[in-house]
Order: C-alpha cells, then structure tokens, then sequence
C-alpha cells in the first residue's frame, strides 16, 4: 500500500510526496508537528500540514537567508534570529568567526527538541556557543531591544498562523528599532506566483519599503515551495545589497555552498517583469 502526504497550494494545486514512513505526530502549544521519511526528500517536517523544510532543500532556504546579508553587510557581530527554531540559519551563520552573538528566539520549544532528534544537520548550528536560545514570542521579544543587532533574520515561516505578529507594521518598526543605525534585516517574502499569494507578498514589500530607506527583494528556486519559486526581502538602514556587495571579502573567507555563490548573488536581484511590476506597485 502506497503513503503519500499531499499540500494543498492552492484550492486547484497540490504537491503529493511518497512517503516510507510517519517518524513524528504531535501538536505543541503553537502547531501540529509531523515528520516524514520520503524517498525522494529524504526527512520533512510539516507544520499544520504545511511543508517547512526538507532534507533536500533546506540548504537553498538557509543559504539564501544567510550569505546574502553576509556579503553585503562588512561588519557584523550581534545577529538576531526571529524563529529558527530547526537551527538552519544558526548554522550557516556559525560558519562566520566574526560574529559575536546569534539570539534565536523560537517561541515552540517542541520545534526546536523535535528538530534536535530528527534534523541533527540543521540542529547543530543551535550549538555553537554564541546561540542564546530564547523560547518567546518573537514581537514581544523585539519591542524590549533598542540599537543592538547589525542583522535580523526573520526566519518564521507564516504570515497567518500563530506567527501572523512578525509580517505586521508593528514588527518591521521594531525591527528599525533593534536594528544599529547600519544595520539590515532579511525575510522570507513568500511566492508570488499564485493569485491567491500575491496579496500577502505585495502588503509585505509595502510595509517594509514604508519602514526602511532601503528595500528589495531577491529570488531562489526551493521546490517544496509553492510554484517552487521563492522570494526574500533585504531591507536597510544604509547599505545596498548590490552596490555594497564585496565579493572578494566574501570569498577570502572560504565558505563552502551548495546554492550560493557571488554571481547568485547579483542574479537573485534580477526579478521577473511580473514582480518587477508587483513590487513597484506597492512602492509607488
């Protein structure tokens, strides 16, 4: 007998996986937790039947998020991730000697244990010594931090769900807030793709452009995404994620990358005409 787990994309679409096996079914304070073995995927972990991360993508995910902000910003010591719970982005983020600091604040401690007994890859980034795990509500975390961080990352994943608070104007002001007078913040920006997501991707970009001097969105191809097309938000208060790329100081440091590479980086900026328009609309 065939198991297959399928998501609903929209009310026409759905991605169906063929699953060996159920390893987790549980529902924390915030969310049903499941994860499955595949064949193709390898491990994934859904949250309220939705796909967070698989084994054979997350690195396009936590690269993306990561090395962008990296390259561009030249001295960053005090990183804070909002969410991050599965360790991914601690992890690309612990390969920087010269970070200082790396706050994740997951407010669902059944994440982060589960992440720790099925993903150990990601969840080894929770380990390096500069990780301060905080198990609150990423918002109310925000509003008490005032010009400490050089980077935030927001790395929740739903703009309904019970993270609904992190895609408010609220929550990008704090962020300016929290943020040094250089300093950047990135975010998942959603898929444009399907109709029934663009509003979501263009109340976003409207709310971050009213929030920053500096804001634009770049690209990656993550396939258990809807549409398989992905987009993140750079936003900041000084530097241009283009114009103040350094490639050789990224370079000299010897990072190894699956996805990410100097050249992505200036491509991932180049949109299609469609959300070229989408974005200028929010902006004008």
């Amino acid at each position: 007998m065939e198991f297959w787990f399928s998501e609903m994309h929209t009310n026409n679409i759905k991605i169906s996986i063929r699953v060996e096996k159920q390893l987790y079914s549980r529902k924390s304070d915030f969310q049903q937790i499941d994860v499955f073995d595949s064949i193709e995927l390898g491990r994934f972990l859904t949250s309220d039947g939705t796909i967070i991360f698989s084994e054979k993508d997350e690195f396009t995910y936590d690269e993306m998020i990561v090395h962008v902000p990296m390259a561009v910003h030249p001295n960053v010591k005090n990183v804070l991730v909002i969410g991050g719970g599965d360790g991914g982005v601690a992890r690309e983020l612990s390969y920087y000697d010269e970070i200082e600091l790396i706050d994740v604040v997951e407010p669902d401690e059944m994440f982060v244990e589960v992440c720790k007994r099925f993903f150990p890859d990601n969840a080894r980034g929770l380990d390096d010594e500069r990780v301060n795990i905080y198990n609150e509500d990423g918002l109310r975390f925000l509003r008490s931090r005032h010009n400490e961080y050089d980077l935030i990352i927001n790395d929740a994943t739903d703009p309904l769900g019970h993270t609904a608070g992190l895609f408010t104007k609220e929550f990008y002001g704090s962020c300016y807030k929290a943020l040094k007078e250089d300093g950047i913040i990135v975010y998942q920006h959603g898929s444009p793709f399907y109709d029934e997501d663009e509003d979501v991707c263009r109340a976003m970009h409207r709310k971050v452009c009213r929030s920053f001097p500096i804001s634009r969105v770049y690209q990656a191809h993550i396939p258990t995404c809807p549409s398989g097309y992905w987009l993140f938000g750079f936003a900041s208060k000084k530097y241009h994620p283009l114009k103040d790329f350094d490639e050789k100081r990224w370079r000299a440091r010897g990072i190894k990358t699956w996805y990410y590479t100097p050249n992505l980086h200036r491509g991932a900026f180049m949109l299609p005409k469609y959300v070229e328009d989408l974005l200028s609309e929010e902006e004008k």
